[in-house]
């Protein structure tokens, strides 16, 4: 049955019915169109299914909650948002694409002036259309104020339109048509009102103030639907089924996953942790995991827990039993796990499935749990591309334990990073959150069904904190709990997170009026700023202000001495000499890579064939940083992990300060902000262990990189290019009274010590004091304008209920890919740029000869193979910032895009947009006037290229 006759569809006249929605686009369908009203149909009940089979419960709730009606009222006003989402399209500006579909609208009365419409229908994109078609079609039945939901049909292509937008249509009413278009669109709508069962129920939300969050919500449930049902595969464009037939055939197709719904967590904390995860024998929970557990039972749900403990306390499995009990107590149906790296993400990813294969499938007949692994090179990881590239049809794959854990293929496509239940990634995916950018409300209707954590807290910037303040007060509106976990969190950070969290759960603090003249102002969080006790949980109470929970430490305390070491290379010879006479294992941590790859270059030299001397850094291709980060983990992890070897030293940048689990017996580390230096001296000793060297039984942390003869000590230049100097000076006041005397007592002197390093009070001797209030002065400027920058694309703080979406996202990024998105929320003096290292012979380009499956030919007139492709993309290779400078990025591009004509490559999408650096066989080249050298073991070296 063609999709125009006469006898398809509902009642509707024929001119409703000649109203064309979608063009084949495939070139496979025998009609070529399907008609207006059958999308809409399609789209209708797909989001029905979607609110029955796949939305989890706290996100029906948090759109329930606001209507009078409850749940039914929140499936009803889904279903007719998205049946309505498409009426733009029942206009001349949008009929006029299809010249013969139009022509056969026209001769059902439906007619426009060809160049009138054809001059300005770009003012009138049929999303924009549609909220003013609804809009007034709602005024005219007695509504006030119909924009709260008229916006989401004007946002479901990503970008709620402006109010510029709306008032160039408005300006233009032939766009919109004349009488026979508007009694058509009436019609249309009408149908569809009374056939999604929102006829009894419009008289009554006119009544409800929608807020913010819920249009958000039913903004992203919209998209979902309208993608899904104008996917051909699942609906095509035959109408010769029912209703029913087609929506069954459509929705068994695509095989969404369910929402997981935990199962009642077992009652006693020991069995949680026994069941949950892979505990030696006979060990019981730590205190601050029995602790957050409790918590995690009583505290206000939705809340935010924040969870201070020392290095290696077992912060990550503590944040997963919560996450199960909040999500029993609150309907979320899975979890995002945020990290600061790409190297901590996958290291957690693997964590997470061990998890989850410990949860009891709570699903009769139905146990998927949809993963997803988010950051740029998450097809590299290996346990995630197995995984991925499941040939079951829903993308699940059957697991060693019985319940199905895999990556659904169409909820891995682009733009649903945070639709899968279980999401690992790094902190730029909740940073996004926040960011103005197309299609943000799919980020937030992934995050408003699931439990956050965030970890490492103390690692990010004040550029960065300031988007994820911003995220957080959005997350506190819709309701989801969030769990912050830190071993070195200031406590007036501490504050701000949960004052950040509760603007968006109670609402801003109101401003003071005149009636408060005089009134002290009580600050609620004034007692978290001044807690310094530790290990510490602290969670929302029901009103703002949270409460703080101290709880005992595990008996793992140690005293490290601290000492100073001049920032000389053969002192640190000499002390590495000494101290690894017997052996050991030893870690130099230096703020900059330049730094490393000197001074492994100066150790070898100096220490010789005895002492093996690695480096570990950022500026390795992703498959040799991925062998460099196992490396580290299997030979100097946990006893019985791996073989340690009697003598080593591994100068590392920061990669080994944060989530890997490795344990040196010596370390030297480069002056750096003091919650950093703890985070690194949580690698010093960091397991009991027999044997260590006689030499090396006692916890010591050597601190270089500053010249220590000046008042105050100078930090080498590269750190101070990395680091505020205002922060490296107060790390060295607070660390001052223990350089070469009273030993660091971990973990009871870690919260003075931060709490100290970032507070107001002076710190250091009198002749330290000038140059200290220097530096300060110029960290708060510099403060100032990286908060000026990021405010120019941060999403808008959480309006009153009631205020529309319109113009959410004015001024955004637009539609940013994650890399261009990335650097929005990321700080940097420079661009970030990655290449694809390959080497160049005489016959060509090949994969590197050292990686798995390396020396193939790789052929750039032509689209490689797979799995050529994918090894391709292993390659990738981070350029430093020398070469992504302002005044220098332009070159270098133009030089590395005119080696090669990368053409064929295009369609392929692991590496369309990508640039070849070529190195010969020594691994050796120049571009744009820098000398690189790359060596698998060293990483890249970059120099200025001598003339």
């Amino acid at each position: 049955m063609s999709a125009g006759t006469a006898d398809d569809g509902p009642k509707l006249g024929d001119a409703a019915r000649a109203v064309w929605g979608k063009t084949d686009r495939k070139g496979t369908s025998p009609v070529g169109w399907l008609p207006l009203w059958r999308h809409l149909a399609d789209a209708a009940d797909v989001a029905g299914q979607l609110w029955d089979h796949w939305l989890g419960r706290a996100v029906r709730r948090r759109i329930a909650d606001e209507l009078p009606g409850g749940d039914a009222d929140g499936r009803t006003l889904a279903v007719w948002i998205a049946g309505v989402h498409d009426i733009g399209k029942a206009t001349p500006a949008f009929a006029c694409q299809a010249h013969a579909l139009a022509e056969r609208m026209r001769d059902h009365g439906l007619d426009y002036r060809r160049d009138l419409i054809r001059a300005d229908r770009r003012y009138a994109p049929h999303a924009t259309a549609g909220q003013i078609v609804l809009a007034e079609w709602l005024q005219d039945r007695g509504w006030t104020d119909p924009h709260p939901y008229a916006v989401i049909v004007g946002g479901h292509h990503g970008v709620p339109p402006t109010d510029e937008g709306l008032d160039n249509v408005r300006l233009r009413p032939h766009l919109l048509g004349d009488p026979a278009w508007q009694q058509v669109q009436g019609e249309l709508l009408t149908w569809m009102t009374e056939r999604s069962g929102a006829g009894d129920r419009l008289v009554d939300w006119n009544d409800v103030p929608l807020s913010q969050p819920a249009q958000a919500a039913l903004t992203g449930l919209v998209i979902v639907a309208d993608w899904i049902a104008s996917n051909e595969d699942y609906f095509p464009y035959v109408l010769d089924s029912t209703d029913t037939d087609r929506l069954h055939t459509g929705w068994d197709l695509l095989d969404l996953p369910v929402p997981w719904q935990p199962a009642v967590p077992p009652p006693s904390v020991d069995e949680r942790f026994a069941t949950r995860f892979a505990l030696p024998a006979g060990a019981l929970p730590r205190p601050v995991q029995r602790t957050v557990a409790e918590l995690a039972e009583t505290m206000p749900a939705p809340g935010m827990m924040i969870v201070e403990a020392a290095m290696g306390e077992g912060k990550t499995e503590a944040a997963l039993a919560a996450v199960e009990i909040m999500a029993h107590r609150t309907g979320a149906s899975g979890c995002y796990l945020a990290l600061p790296t790409r190297a901590t993400s996958d290291a957690m990813f693997g964590r997470m499935l061990s998890w989850l294969r410990r949860l009891p499938d709570t699903q009769v007949g139905r146990g998927d749990r949809d993963v997803r692994l988010a950051h740029g090179k998450a097809a590299l990881n290996p346990e995630y591309d197995r995984l991925r590239r499941t040939s079951l049809p829903s993308g699940i794959a059957e697991d060693e334990g019985g319940t199905d854990i895999g990556v659904h293929k169409w909820l891995a496509g682009p733009k649903r990073t945070l639709l899968s239940s279980f999401v690992v990634g790094t902190i730029d995916q909740l940073l996004f959150a926040a960011l103005r950018s197309k299609h943000l409300v799919l980020r937030h209707l992934g995050l408003a069904g699931k439990i956050v954590v965030i970890d490492e807290a103390h690692a990010y910037d004040v550029y960065m904190g300031r988007f994820l303040d911003r995220a957080l007060e959005w997350l506190g509106a819709y309701g989801v709990p969030v769990i912050v976990l830190s071993a070195t969190l200031p406590a007036n950070r501490r504050a701000e997170l949960l004052e950040k969290y509760d603007n968006g759960r109670l609402g801003p603090i109101p401003r003071p009026t005149w009636r408060d003249r005089g009134k002290p102002r009580v600050d609620p969080y004034a007692p978290l700023r001044t807690d310094l006790r530790y290990p510490l949980v602290t969670v929302s109470t029901a009103d703002r202000g949270g409460t703080a929970v101290s709880c005992a430490d595990s008996g793992r305390g140690v005293e490290v001495q601290v000492q100073r070491l001049p920032d000389d290379v053969p002192a640190l010879a000499d002390l590495l000499r000494d101290r690894l006479t017997d052996g050991g294992c030893a870690l130099v941590v230096r703020n900059t890579v330049a730094r490393v790859q000197e001074t492994a270059a100066a150790l070898r030299a100096a220490l010789g064939p005895d002492t093996p001397v690695s480096v570990a850094h950022s500026r390795f291709m992703a498959v040799d940083r991925a062998a460099k980060d196992r490396w580290l983990r299997d030979t100097f992890g946990p006893p019985g992990t791996g073989s340690r070897p009697h003598r080593h030293v591994v100068v590392a940048s920061q990669v080994a300060e944060q989530s890997l689990d490795i344990d040196f017996d010596l370390l030297v580390t480069d002056l750096a902000p003091v919650d950093l230096v703890l985070q690194r001296i949580g690698r010093l000793h960091r397991h009991p262990r027999d044997g260590r060297p006689a030499r090396l039984t006692t916890p010591t942390c050597w601190i270089t990189g500053a010249d220590w003869t000046t008042e105050p000590p100078q930090p080498v230049s590269g750190s101070r290019r990395v680091y505020q100097p205002a922060a490296l000076l107060r790390s060295a006041a607070v660390l001052l009274p223990h350089l070469d005397s009273t030993p660091l007592r971990l973990p009871s002197d870690i919260a003075p010590l931060t709490q100290s390093a970032y507070g107001d009070a002076p710190l250091g001797p009198p002749s330290w004091q000038p140059a200290m209030l220097e530096a300060e002065a110029k960290q708060r400027d510099e403060i100032t304008a990286k908060e000026l920058k990021a405010d120019g694309f941060r999403l808008p703080e959480v309006a009153e209920p009631g205020v529309p979406l319109t113009g959410w996202l004015s001024g955004g990024v637009g539609d940013a890919d994650e890399r261009v998105a990335q650097g929005h929320v990321r700080d940097t003096d420079a661009e970030s740029l990655e290449v694809l290292l390959l080497v160049r012979t005489a016959d060509g380009l090949t994969l590197p000869a050292w990686i798995d499956g390396g020396g193939v030919p790789v052929p750039t007139a032509s689209l490689p193979r797979w799995p050529l492709p994918r090894m391709i993309a292993r390659c990738t290779l981070p350029l430093p910032r020398s070469m992504t400078a302002a005044d220098v990025i332009d070159d270098v591009i133009a030089d590395l895009e005119r080696r090669h004509d990368l053409g064929a490559w295009q369609d392929n999408p692991w590496l369309a947009g990508e640039l070849v650096l070529d190195v010969d066989a020594d691994g050796a080249a120049t571009v744009a006037g820098f000398d690189l050298h790359y060596d698998p073991t060293e990483g890249l070296r970059v120099g200025r290229a001598t003339t």
